[in-house]
């Protein structure tokens, strides 16, 4: 009898062996940890250069607005100085026309008639009105002088304009702007009254 019964206990350690091996196989597998084999690259966050934006637009404008990746900048800048160009040329003709006219009215020489070829009232050539009409030349070359020296202003202006543009750009190009908004809280500790409190510390990014 005790021969017959001899490999049951051979048989039920067998099996409580092969469950253990399969146990202690398995979760080591699972407690494995995996590498990777490359390094992951680190985003690097580019630097924009204010200073540069700004430098870039006085030297040549409109080019800190290309710095700036604010293209569309670009011919409001030309087509202003442009438009600040041709107002220019168009004033300073006529103040120069006028001004020849006036310096021939008053040299009383009668080889310079330039002031005959403007667009005027043929009555204010005549001897008793001459010298409203002197006055009225006069008058004309200031205005068309003073309206060129505007513009030129204007055009100094405009040139400054286009350098603060393109430093403000730049100083919030790297400015989020998306409509991301985030609320943290997490636990944390507060004095009152000189003691140490349990408290709450808030934190919004946006």
């Amino acid at each position: 009898m005790y021969k017959k019964n001899q490999p049951a206990p051979v048989r039920h350690f067998t099996i409580c062996f092969l469950v253990i091996l399969f146990f202690a196989t398995g979760f080591s597998a699972f407690g494995q940890k995996t590498y990777q084999d490359s390094i992951p690259e680190k985003k690097t966050k580019t630097f924009h250069s204010p200073r540069k934006a700004t430098i870039y637009s006085a030297v040549l404008p409109g080019l800190g607005q290309i710095y700036n990746r604010k293209y569309w900048k670009v011919p409001i800048v030309y087509g202003g100085f442009a438009a600040l160009g041709y107002f220019i040329n168009f004033n300073n003709e006529e103040y120069v026309k006028y001004r020849q006219a006036y310096s021939d009215i008053i040299d009383d020489d009668p080889n310079t008639i330039s002031y005959t070829r403007l667009t005027v009232n043929p009555g204010f050539l005549q001897p008793d009105k001459i010298s409203q009409f002197t006055e009225r030349l006069k008058s004309a070359k200031d205005y068309w002088r003073r309206n060129r020296d505007l513009v030129v202003i204007g055009t100094v202006v405009f040139y400054a304009v286009n350098i603060i543009d393109a430093s403000v750009d730049a100083h919030f190009f790297n400015f989020d702007i998306s409509d991301d908004l985030t609320f943290n809280w997490t636990p944390g500790q507060i004095m009152c009254m000189d003691n140490k409190m349990i408290g709450i510390h808030c934190r919004i990014t946006f």
